[in-house]
């Protein structure tokens, strides 16, 4: 049974609605949550890619990523959980878990389960909520992982169109 029904989740989908790369956060998270998430990419045999700089490098532990000194680039974390879906993770603070999405590329139910399952698997790893605001909107979740419901639901109203 799918986590949500295409049809009541579109809105939250459409990149002219929400900006293509909406942002995807678990808040109050720690390095053991970032090092949680990079051993269960490992883990899932998901397709990723770790650089730095644009400098492609091998996975570090979270503990050396996320002590970087302020003034060097934000590394970045490429994951495929399947082919033709990105998410990228960013580190910028130990304590929130964060990464993007491309609405582009989450389109029909097909790949909206793909996003679900993705979003689910963090969130029961971390027993956290994952929540998805839109693109330069933190803090406006309309699409999260529910801890509680053990799923992915919608925290907004969809508009009504």
């Amino acid at each position: 049974m799918a986590d949500l029904l295409w049809d009541d989740a579109k809105c939250f989908f459409d990149p002219d609605v929400m900006g293509s790369l909406p942002d995807v956060r678990v808040p109050d998270a720690s390095v053991e949550d970032w090092q949680a998430v990079l051993d269960l990419v490992a883990e899932k045999g998901w397709a990723s890619q770790y650089s730095e700089g644009g400098t492609v490098l091998p996975v570090p532990r979270a503990e050396a990523v996320l002590s970087r000194p302020a003034d060097a680039e934000c590394p970045e974390l490429r994951v495929w959980p399947t082919a033709g879906v990105l998410a990228i993770f960013r580190f910028h603070a130990a304590d929130e878990v964060d990464f993007d999405v491309d609405l582009r590329e989450l389109q029909g139910q097909e790949r909206l389960d793909v996003f679900c399952d993705f979003v689910g698997q963090v969130g029961r790893l971390l027993g956290k909520p994952v929540l998805m605001d839109p693109e330069g909107d933190e803090g406006h979740p309309v699409i999260g992982f529910d801890v509680e419901a053990d799923r992915v639901v919608l925290l907004a109203n969809p508009q009504v169109g």
